[in-house]
C-alpha cells in the first residue's frame, strides 16, 4: 500500500468516527467533538474544525486541572489578594518571591492600560489570526461546558471545591495566560520591581547590587534538544530529542495531547495551561522542539531625571513626564492597597534604583508580542522544516526559545527566530552606559535617542531583528541546543557573527552542553556500548538515561587522589573533619545520577560550593578547545579542600552517610517518588532541582519541582513517525486523579511510553475512552 493511500484510509477512518458518532436521538452529530483517552491519560481530541478542536482540549484539559487552571486565571486577573491574602507567595514560576499583591499590581497595571486588548486586537500577522481566535474562542467554551457538567461544588479535587475564585472563564482570560508567558523572560522577571516602584529623592541606593540583578539576563528555565539528519540516523530519515527543563507547578507546566482535524491538522506533543495548541511536538512528517536561548528579551535604560523632579527625565536634554496609573487593589478580609505604577517612553520604572538623580525603566520586546499563537498554530500544521521555516519567517513571534526542527528527508534545523530587540554591537557599544552605573550593554543610556531600538526592513514591526540576521543552520548530520548561545550548535560549522545581543561566541560553554556534545560524538561514532553508530529510539533513550555526571567524570578522581593524600581538612566553621569514609564512597561511586547512586548525595553537596572557587581548574578555557576545557581541578586550592571538608560535615551533621544513595534524598514534589538527575550545576543533561538547591538539616535535598517534563523521541521516516514520550510529572496536579503520579513512576526507571499517533495505534489501546461532545 502506498503512503498516500494509506493516509486517504485512515482520514476516511477518522471522518467515519465523526460523522458516525450520534448524538443520542440517532441523528449523525455532525459538529460533535470526540476525546478519546488513551493510557496515562493522554487525550487525542478529534474535531471538524478550530473551534471545537479549542473545545475538546479545553475539556480535557479541566477534567485534570480544573483546579491549577483557576489559579492561573485568578491571577492573571490580577484577583489573588482578594482570595489567598496580600502577603501570601503568589507561586510565581519565575520569581519565587512574589507575593500575592505584587503579582495583582502587575497585572492589573496591564488591565487598566487595556495591553492584552490592545495587543491581541491587531490585525493578523501582528495579532491573531481567525483561526486561532476559534480556537481560543473554543477553548474557553470548553472549560466553560466542564465546570457546567459537573460544578464547582462537585469537582473532584478538594483544593479547588466549592472555592469562590473558580468561575467561568473568557477568551480574554486566555489571551491574558498567553501573554504572561509570553512576556516572562521579560516583564515577568521584574514584577516586583514594576510593583514596588516609586520615588525616593533620599535613598542611597546600592547601585552595584542593582545593577547586577537587573542586569542578569539568565533565565531560571532550560532546555536540551537534539535534532539529527539523515546521515546519522540508523533508518536514513530523521530524529528528534526534546528535552524542556521547566517547571513543575503552576503556569508552565506541560499537559500532553494530541490534536486532529481530518485533512487540515494533525499533531501530538505538549502545551501549558490555557494555550489551546502544540508548543513542543511532531506531526506525521515533522518534529521540533525549543530550548530557552541566550538572546536578551529587553533592555533597561538608565533615565536621567530632571533636578528637583524624580518623575520627570532628560531625552535629548528635553524633560519627560513619566506615565502615573493608579492602581486598586482589594484583599481579603476587605479593603482596598492603592499602589501607582509608573512608565517611562521605555516601558515600566523598576523599583530598587531610584534616587534623586536617576531611574531604571525596562523595555520588553515582546510588550507588544501578538503573534506567538500564530505561530504555534503555523508549526502545529507543518510537514517539513521546508513549510517551518517560513512560518517563522512570516509571524515572528516565537517569544523567547530557539527552535529545533528534522523532517523525515532528514533535514534537520535549528534558528534562534525569536523576537529579539534591534540593538546593534555599535549602539551598545556607544550606549551602554548610564549616570551613576557601570558601563554595560544590558544598560542603556536613556538620555539619548540614538539608543532606542533600530528598524529592520525585514521585520514584521518596527524594534525587532528581521529573520535575515537569525542564527540559523540547517544539516544532514545534527544540530543541538542546551541554553548555551549559538555558537557551537554543531562544532563542524560554528555560528558567528550575529549581532552579540543574541548571545557571545567563542566563550565557555557549560558542562551540560560539553557532555551533550559528547553524548552525541559518542552515539555516532557508536563508542556509548549501547549499539551501532547512528540514533535511534532506543539507542538515544539508553545515551539519554545513562545518567551521567560530566563534573564528576572531570573531578571525582582528582578528588579521592587528594583526601587519600589529605584525609583530614578542615571546614569553614573550624572543625577538622576526617575524610577517609567520604573519599571512599566517591571512589566506588558510578557517576551516575541514578536514584540508586550511592556518593551522588556527597557529590552534589561539594560540587555546589567548588564550582563556584575562583580558578576552580587549573588548564582554564580555550576558544580552541572548547569541549575539553576547562578541565584539572585545582585540588591545591585550600577553598577546594574546604569545600569538600563542608559537604562532609553536612552530610554527618544531617546523618546521612556518604555512601547514602540519591533516592535517600531526591524526591518529586507532592507525590515523593525518587527520580533521577542532578543540576545543571553538576552537568547532567537530565536536570532536576529544587530551591535550594543543597542538602537540607534532614538530609534530603528540596523536593524535585522543575527539571526535566516532557520528554519526546521522534523518529521520522516516510512509512510515518514512531515516538516514544515521558511526562515527568504525570498529566494531573491533581492528587485524586489516577493519573497524578502514574508517569512519575516510570520516571524512576525512565520507562518511556509509546506515542499513540495514528488511527490504528489509538484504537489497539486496550485503555481507550471515548467521550463525545456537543458543543
Amino acid at each position: 500500500m502506498t503512503a498516500g493511500v494509506r493516509c486517504f484510509s485512515v482520514l476516511g477512518l477518522v471522518l467515519a468516527l465523526l460523522a458516525g458518532i450520534t448524538n443520542g436521538t440517532g441523528a449523525a452529530a455532525s459538529e460533535s467533538v470526540v476525546i478519546r483517552r488513551t493510557e496515562y491519560g493522554i487525550p487525542h481530541v478529534l474535531a471538524h474544525d478550530f473551534a471545537g478542536l479549542g473545545f475538546g482540549l479545553g475539556y480535557a484539559f479541566a477534567e485534570d486541572n480544573m483546579c491549577s487552571l483557576a489559579d492561573i486565571v485568578v491571577t492573571v486577573a490580577g484577583e489573588r489578594s482578594v482570595y489567598f491574602g496580600a502577603d501570601a507567595n503568589a507561586e510565581d514560576p519565575v520569581d519565587r518571591q512574589l507575593t500575592n499583591i505584587d503579582s495583582d499590581v502587575f497585572h492589573r497595571s496591564l488591565h487598566e492600560n487595556h495591553t492584552v486588548e490592545r495587543v491581541f486586537d491587531q490585525p493578523p500577522p501582528l495579532g491573531p489570526t481567525d483561526e486561532v481566535e476559534d480556537i481560543i474562542d473554543g477553548y474557553a467554551d470548553g472549560v466553560n461546558r466542564y465546570l457546567a457538567d459537573v460544578g464547582v461544588a462537585g469537582l473532584p479535587d478538594s483544593e479547588c471545591r466549592d472555592k469562590p475564585w473558580v468561575r467561568p472563564i473568557t477568551p480574554l482570560d486566555v489571551h491574558r495566560i498567553i501573554y504572561d508567558i509570553t512576556v516572562f523572560g521579560g516583564l515577568g522577571r521584574v514584577k516586583t520591581r514594576i510593583a514596588t516602584a516609586a520615588p525616593t529623592p533620599h535613598q542611597a541606593a546600592p547601585i552595584d547590587a542593582v545593577f547586577t540583578e537587573l542586569a542578569d539576563d539568565t533565565v531560571p528555565l532550560g532546555s536540551n534538544g537534539i535534532a539529527v539528519g539523515r546521515d546519522a540516523t540508523q533508518q536514513g530519515g530523521g530524529f528528534l530529542l526534546a528535552n524542556p527543563h521547566f517547571p513543575w507547578r503552576g503556569a508552565l507546566r506541560f499537559y500532553q495531547a494530541q490534536l486532529t482535524i481530518p485533512g487540515i491538522l494533525d499533531v501530538s506533543g505538549a502545551t501549558m495551561p490555557g494555550v489551546p495548541l502544540v508548543m513542543i511536538g511532531h506531526t506525521a512528517r515533522m518534529a521540533w522542539t525549543h530550548t530557552v536561548s541566550t538572546a536578551r528579551r529587553h533592555s533597561l535604560y538608565a533615565l536621567q531625571l530632571v533636578p528637583g523632579d524624580p518623575t520627570s527625565y532628560l531625552v535629548d536634554g528635553r524633560p519627560e513626564r513619566m506615565t502615573e496609573r493608579s492602581i486598586a487593589v482589594p484583599v481579603l478580609g476587605g479593603g482596598t492597597v492603592h499602589r501607582t505604577v509608573y512608565s517611562s517612553r521605555y516601558g515600566p520604572v523598576l523599583g530598587g534604583a531610584w534616587t534623586e538623580s536617576h531611574a531604571v525603566s525596562l523595555r520588553d520586546v515582546n510588550a507588544g508580542n501578538g503573534r506567538t499563537a500564530n505561530v504555534w498554530l503555523a508549526m502545529n500544521r507543518a510537514g517539513s522544516v521546508a513549510e517551518l521555516r517560513p512560518a517563522q519567517d512570516r509571524y515572528q513571534g516565537v517569544p523567547f526559545v530557539n527552535t529545533l526542527a528534522v523532517d523525515d528527508t532528514g533535514v534537520a534545523y535549528y534558528a534562534d527566530a525569536s523576537v529579539v530587540p534591534h540593538l546593534t554591537d555599535t549602539q551598545a557599544l556607544l550606549c551602554g552606559r548610564g549616570p551613576g552605573f557601570p558601563p554595560s550593554a544590558a544598560l542603556l543610556d536613556g538620555s539619548l535617542s540614538l539608543c532606542e531600538w533600530g528598524s529592520d526592513p525585514g521585520a514584521v514591526t518596527p524594534g525587532i531583528f528581521g529573520p535575515q540576521v537569525y542564527p540559523a543552520l540547517t544539516r544532514t548530520d545534527f544540530v543541538t541546543n542546551s541554553n548555551d548561545s549559538a555558537w557551537l550548535t554543531n562544532p563542524a560549522a560554528p555560528i558567528v557573527g550575529t549581532p552579540q545581543i543574541f548571545g557571545p561566541a567563542t566563550t565557555m560553554r557549560s558542562l551540560r552542553t560539553r557532555v551533550g556534545l559528547d553524548i552525541i560524538d559518542r552515539r555516532l561514532r557508536g563508542t556509548d556500548g549501547f549499539g551501532p553508530p547512528g540514533f535511534t529510539i532506543p539507542t538515544a533513550l539508553a545515551a539519554f538515561s545513562a545518567e551521567r555526571n560530566h563534573s564528576a567524570e572531570l573531578a571525582r578522581d582528582s578528588v579521592v587522589s587528594m583526601c587519600r593524600e589529605q584525609p583530614t581538612a578542615v571546614a569553614t566553621d573550624g572543625r577538622a573533619v576526617e575524610l577517609g569514609e567520604a573519599c571512599a564512597a566517591l571512589a566506588q561511586w558510578d557517576l551516575r545520577a541514578r536514584p540508586d547512586s550511592g556518593g551522588a548525595v556527597l557529590w552534589r553537596q561539594f560540587w555546589l560550593a567548588a564550582e563556584r572557587v575562583p580558578h576552580a581548574w587549573t588548564v582554564p578555557f580555550d576558544p580552541a578547545n572548547p569541549l575539553t576545557t576547562p578541565n584539572t581541578l585545582n585540588t591545591a586550592s585550600p577553598d577546594i579542600r574546604r569545600a569538600l571538608a563542608d559537604a562532609v560535615a553536612r552530610l554527618a551533621d544531617a546523618g546521612v552517610a556518604p555512601t547514602a544513595s540519591l533516592s535517600s534524598a531526591q524526591r518529586s514534589i507532592g507525590t515523593g517518588v525518587a527520580v533521577p538527575g542532578c543540576t545543571h550545576q553538576e552537568g547532567c543533561y537530565n536536570v532536576i532541582g529544587g530551591d535550594p538547591p543543597g542538602l537540607r538539616p534532614d538530609g534530603t535535598f528540596a523536593p524535585v519541582d522543575s527539571g526535566s517534563s516532557f520528554m519526546m523521541a521522534v523518529e521520522l521516516s516516510p512509512e510515518g513517525p514512531s515516538a516514544r514520550t515521558l511526562l515527568t510529572y504525570s498529566q494531573s496536579a491533581a492528587a485524586t486523579s489516577p493519573h497524578h503520579s502514574d508517569q512519575t513512576q516510570l520516571f524512576t526507571t525512565e520507562d518511556w511510553i509509546a506515542d499513540r499517533f495514528t488511527e490504528s495505534d489509538i484504537r489497539a489501546d486496550p485503555a481507550l475512552r471515548t467521550r463525545v461532545l456537543h458543543p
